[in-house]
């Protein structure tokens, strides 16, 4: 039997979403497979069809004509196609076979097939194409139907009908996921397209997302350690949720496992002494592939009061331009920082600089129990102009170096779309300079807001550079979570945090990091106080997942050991039962020389996963999916929604989460 992502694939090569090497290996394929190309042809000739009875209007199927489509395709025999209806399928002038919609048949040299309207497969096929409307549409208005490729067609053998033979999956008749809102609070369906049973992102041309390739498995006979920088940033898991709330697939390049992870908080201790967190690990099976074992390791940091520190100096860098107009952008940074201003103290400082053409202060440092003066400065700012983000830059850092308060919060916190296009606007320099100004102890916290011409790329750099977190804000409900309730987050707790694992290859015979792609460090770079690594806020949790291989034939590698501990020059050590040794430095966050941690992980055979632990693997395995990972293994939506469910509880976060994953099993039809 085809598996869905295989039947799916004709829908995808028809409607121009594919990737160039998918339609490239698509296209190799369909030179010696003549079902296939009768199937494109097929399906060519549907989309061609909707596109003119249904084009034209641009509108989405009537609840009716969506209930026929799905009632026909579930048909064995003769179906009966849908009756006109508002935004449905027009009847053939002179059509005298009886029916109420236009039929199709499909000559293949000189024989008849199965008649098109006899085919359950393509009206489920139908149902995708139609309920795409009007991505169809504009699809065929961009050429998206006629720019294909050139496809070098081979001769059609006939063959008998088969009644399953043109099935497509079962979420393809799907035309919406239904309504209820998501996460955020937007109110617009899920709606159906082919694939993965929503569209494809293309209404924003103009994001700007880096492409990455997954952390493969590697063998820790050649590659012993693996070493990479923290990553408190939650933009990720944001932006997908608002990516699928629209009812788009999120861009692959959006889907950061590890900030999908990081979103969420986890029952983890906290430090009890002097260290500012407390590491945690443990392993048991992988969900998605039983064979293989979970390592998971985990850092609590300590809680500290904003009350308790020396001060806290903010200054708000607001990107005024032009772009920024819209709803979801100015207005809603005015609102979430008014609700940040409003959790302060009396005694904490802010400032505002505005940047558009020019980067101007509109509101000098002014303590906060001068709140209606504050309030009125953000009130007043309007959006126009273009983009001159590294002068906004150098004046928000000048205004908070001469507020500086030594044993304080001191931070600019830029909220923008990340559209700059004056200035210093390639991302070197911009990353350049927020590196350079981070040297200052003035810290920098990013957050994005809007679609259309949003820059993740830029944005994700220069909070990582500038010593902060990266949030993405979709609206009033996330701006709390971003700007009050993780408001300590803004004490820096400790900074440069790396963390670097050896694995034992005595009973490890691969690793793969699950994320972190763009973390990642040479082996010599853990011990290099001179390079720069995450930064970890007070309450924070960081979780790292690695899935390993074990087999009974893995063992020590030889020559010399370079210092590392389970392989040794000359003679095998002996068993130990470790798993792996894990070491951390970190930097007190006003200090310049690293502190060292060390923690071992002994394998413990049948270790049950906790429901903390399960919530996390669900998150990864959610990534994976949405990413259409090679390594996501036996995992579907329902098998995330199971993992999910024993951690989720009623913690509200963690049932959006599986509010989500439950729209995307039942597109999916799992």
């Amino acid at each position: 039997m085809k598996s869905e992502r295989s039947e799916q694939r004709p829908t995808d090569y028809v409607m121009g979403e594919m990737t160039a090497e998918e339609r490239e290996a698509f296209e190799a394929e369909l030179k010696n497979n003549p079902d296939l190309v009768a199937e494109v042809e097929e399906i060519k000739e549907m989309a061609a069809l909707l596109t003119a009875e249904l084009g034209g209007n641009k509108g989405a199927l009537s609840e009716e004509a969506k209930g026929k489509i799905e009632a026909a395709a579930q048909e064995k025999g003769d179906v009966e196609l849908p009756k006109p209806t508002h935004g449905g399928l027009a009847p053939a002038a002179g059509n005298d076979n009886g029916k109420s919609g236009k039929v199709v048949s499909l000559p293949r040299d000189g024989k008849m097939r199965t008649p098109f309207y006899r085919r359950p497969g393509l009206w489920l096929a139908a149902a995708a194409l139609a309920a795409a409307v009007p991505a169809l549409w504009m699809t065929a208005q961009r050429g998206g139907l006629s720019e294909q490729k050139p496809v070098v067609l081979v001769s059609q053998a006939p063959h008998a009908a088969e009644p399953g033979r043109y099935d497509v999956p079962a979420a393809t008749a799907m035309a919406t996921m239904g309504s209820k809102p998501i996460g955020a609070g937007l109110a617009a369906p899920m709606k159906q397209h082919a694939g993965d049973g929503l569209r494809s992102e293309t209404a924003y041309p103009g994001n700007k997302f880096d492409s990455f390739s997954e952390n493969p498995f590697q063998n820790p006979t050649k590659e012993p350690l693996s070493t990479f920088s923290i990553d408190v940033d939650t933009a990720s898991y944001a932006l997908v949720r608002s990516f699928l709330t629209r009812g788009e697939m999120p861009p692959a390049g959006s889907v950061r496992i590890e900030e999908m992870v990081n979103y969420f908080s986890y029952a983890y201790t906290e430090p009890t002494g002097d260290v500012p967190f407390a590491v945690h690990l443990d392993a048991a099976a992988t969900p998605w592939a039983t064979t293989h074992k979970l390592v998971r390791v985990a850092l609590k940091g300590k809680n500290v009061q904003l009350s308790r520190m020396d001060g806290v100096n903010l200054v708000f860098l607001v990107d005024t331009s032009g772009s920024m107009s819209d709803p979801n952008k100015l207005p809603l940074l005015k609102q979430g920082f008014r609700m940040m201003v409003d959790s302060l103290n009396p005694t904490d400082r802010v400032a505002i600089v505005a940047y558009a053409g020019s980067a101007g202060l509109v509101l000098p440092s002014t303590p906060v129990s001068q709140k209606s003066t504050i309030l009125g400065a953000l009130d007043r700012l309007e959006s126009g102009g273009s983009t001159n983000g590294g002068a906004g830059i150098n004046l928000a850092y000048s205004v908070a170096s001469e507020h500086f308060f030594k044993g304080g919060v001191n931070r600019v916190i830029l909220a923008t779309d990340g559209d700059f296009n004056v200035g210093a606007t390639s991302n070197e320099a911009l990353v350049d300079l927020i590196q350079e100004k981070a040297k200052t102890g003035v810290f920098l916290s990013v957050l994005g807001f809007g679609m259309g011409n949003y820059n993740d790329s830029l944005l994700e750099k220069i909070a990582d550079k500038g010593n902060g977190q990266y949030s993405y804000i979709d609206s009033e409900v996330e701006a709390k979570r971003a700007l009050v309730d993780g408001l300590g987050g803004l004490v820096t707790i400790a900074k440069d945090v790396k963390i670097q694992i050896e694995w034992n290859p005595q009973l490890v015979s691969g690793y793969r990091l699950i994320g972190y792609e763009n973390r990642t460090m040479a082996a010599e770079d853990f011990n290099n106080d001179k390079k720069d690594a995450g930064e970890l806020g007070a309450g924070h949790t960081v979780t790292a997942l690695y899935e390993i291989t074990q087999n009974p034939t893995a063992g020590p590698a030889a020559g010399p050991n370079g210092g590392l501990k389970y392989q040794p020059s000359s003679e095998p050590a002996p068993a130990t039962g470790e798993l792996c040794t894990v070491k951390l430095r970190y930097k007190d966050p006003a200090g310049t020389d690293s502190k060292l941690i060390e923690k071992v992980l002994v394998d413990k055979p049948n270790q049950e996963m906790s429901a903390d632990f399960k919530f996390a693997a669900a998150v990864a395995s959610f990534g994976m999916l949405l990413r259409k990972s090679p390594h996501a293994g036996s995992a579907t939506y329902q098998s995330v929604l199971d993992l999910a469910e024993p951690g989720a509880g009623n913690d509200p976060r963690r049932r959006e989460l599986v509010d989500l994953v439950k729209k995307m099993a039942q597109a999916r039809r799992e």
